[in-house]
């Protein structure tokens, strides 16, 4: 997940503090400190992540594209420069546009708003903005919500008594963003102390790792995940229930990547082994990485570990793992490759439920190979026990007619019109899709198209050569007839499931 810091570099974030020492603090320099407090806990703890720098006054300013080079983000900090006025909504703007330019629209991005709580003045500030919100045309289009997911912080370099009247406005832009966030002030007094504490705020409610143990069997290892798994919501009968992922992941057993196919997921994460083997061939990509981190605070780069021997197994073996993630809940183990040299070992999480991807069946009923009767997918892997069939045969597995573009109702149309110049030889295939096409219409009450097919099978019959079978007129009238009766929506003629049936004629003689 990754983050775009946001500073304000307008005039008045450089409103000095007043301390007692012989030192002049100005705001600027509190969020300064503030964020290299974060990016220094990035450093260590999401190394992994991309983040980028940008700066905002009148005008914004792209500092640092996203990267991991956390040095090069707090070099652009000091040497950041004091620009005009603060407006907020150029600045949003400027990140709408940086993160889709480099993530595109599905990628979810965290956006840490520093400021120091001021509004801005005359147009182009917050309250302004939000007082135009409603009058707007489309082209002048407010930038939130953001096409992509998005959670936002916004760090307030002042303290609550100073943001009287201007904290709900904030609290407004938030609820704009989706609401998925947080606004965050000073407790106490304005002083280096309070903004430590704010950020470390920060730090506990969006960049806090996750540390968990994945087991198999005897074997287990300590690992982390990137970005933390977030509490899912499940909707039960009585109130909604939040799940949280169990930090010990259980791993239940392994199967084809083929078998689990392209499933469904709230959620994708990077698990990432606390001790890499560096000389191991075998290692995530994220090794080299953190092997100056690894090799100080582990010192166990010789060490073997189960983590980079199950990422190496599923990579060799082309399977995935099904995992544990607490009750009722399930996820998958998988290696992904970024380039041709790096893969992940990476996790997805499922819909919470005993029975996440249908073709499956119900997990617990799933076990090993070696305790049923005969091998499931054959002696030579030529057949599979999935999907496995349902009991009862789903409404939704019978063929029903579905037109979402104009280009198939054309189709539908133009295939009765081919088999209906083909008469009598297509008249069994003729009214078997032209009953198709009656039940969609009555099922849709798309009254105007039974009329219209009827207008089209008169107009074939009066263009039908002269050497034409006579039965091909009489049919064709008999249909645009019955589709006409069809169309006024009477119970004798419209009723589903009922069918039009070929008009009895005779020409032997």
């Amino acid at each position: 997940m990754p983050t775009v810091v946001l500073m304000d570099a307008s005039l008045s974030m450089t409103r000095p503090l007043s301390q007692d020492t012989n030192e002049e603090f100005q705001r600027k320099n509190l969020a300064v400190h503030g964020l290299n407090m974060l990016f220094e806990h990035m450093a260590s703890n999401y190394r992994l992540e991309f983040t980028a720098l940008m700066a905002f006054s009148s005008l914004w300013e792209l500092l640092v594209p996203f990267t991991r080079d956390y040095n090069a983000l707090q070099d652009a900090l000091s040497n950041l420069e004091d620009y005009d006025k603060t407006c907020v909504e150029s600045a949003l703007n400027g990140v709408s546009s940086v993160v889709q330019q480099e993530w595109g629209s599905a990628c979810p991005c965290q956006v840490v708003l520093v400021t120091d709580g001021s509004l801005g003045i005359g147009k182009g500030s917050l309250r302004h903005s939000l007082q135009t919100l409603r009058h707007r045309g489309d082209e002048k289009k407010f930038p939130l919500p953001f096409p992509f997911p998005t959670k936002m912080f916004i760090m307030c370099v002042a303290t609550t008594e100073e943001m009287t009247g201007a904290l709900d406005k904030w609290e407004e832009l938030l609820c704009l963003s989706g609401g998925d966030g947080q606004v965050f002030t000073v407790e106490g007094p304005l002083c280096m102390q309070g903004v430590q504490a704010m950020f470390g705020r920060l730090i506990d409610r969006a960049y806090c790792p996750f540390h968990a143990v994945l087991h198999c069997g005897n074997l287990s290892a300590d690992v982390q995940v990137f970005p933390r798994p977030e509490p899912v919501v499940v909707d039960e009968e009585v109130e909604p229930l939040a799940r949280t992922v169990n930090p010990d992941l259980e791993i239940m057993g392994f199967i084809e990547i083929a078998d689990i196919s392209s499933p469904p997921v709230i959620s994708r994460h990077l698990v990432l082994p606390i001790a890499v083997n560096k000389e191991d061939d075998v290692g995530t990509g994220a090794a080299d990485e953190l092997e100056e981190e690894v090799s100080a605070s582990q010192m166990a780069g010789k060490s073997p570990n189960f983590c980079v021997l199950l990422h190496g197994s599923l990579k060799v073996e082309g399977m995935v793992a099904l995992v544990q993630l607490g009750p009722e809940w399930f996820g998958m183990l998988y290696s992904q490759a970024d380039s041709k040299k790096k893969s992940n070992l990476m996790m997805s999480l499922f819909e919470p439920s005993t029975e996440p991807l249908p073709w499956l069946g119900k997990i617990s009923h799933l076990g090993p190979i070696s305790e049923a009767a005969e091998n499931p997918y054959g002696e030579d892997d030529s057949k599979s026990p999935f999907p496995v069939q349902p009991p009862v045969k789903r409404s939704y597995a019978q063929n029903v007619t579905v037109w979402i573009k104009a280009s198939g109702l054309q189709t539908d149309v133009q295939k009765i019109l081919r088999n209906a110049r083909k008469l009598p030889d297509k008249t069994q295939t003729f009214y078997k899709e032209l009953n198709r096409l009656r039940k969609a219409a009555l099922a849709f009450g798309f009254w105007d198209l039974l009329k219209g097919v009827a207008e089209l099978l008169e107009r074939e019959c009066t263009m039908l050569p002269d050497s034409a079978h006579p039965d091909a007129a009489f049919q064709l009238s008999h249909a645009a007839q019955q589709l006409k009766l069809a169309s006024t929506g009477d119970s004798q003629y419209a009723a589903f499931e009922q069918n039009i049936v070929p008009m009895h004629t005779d020409f032997s003689s």
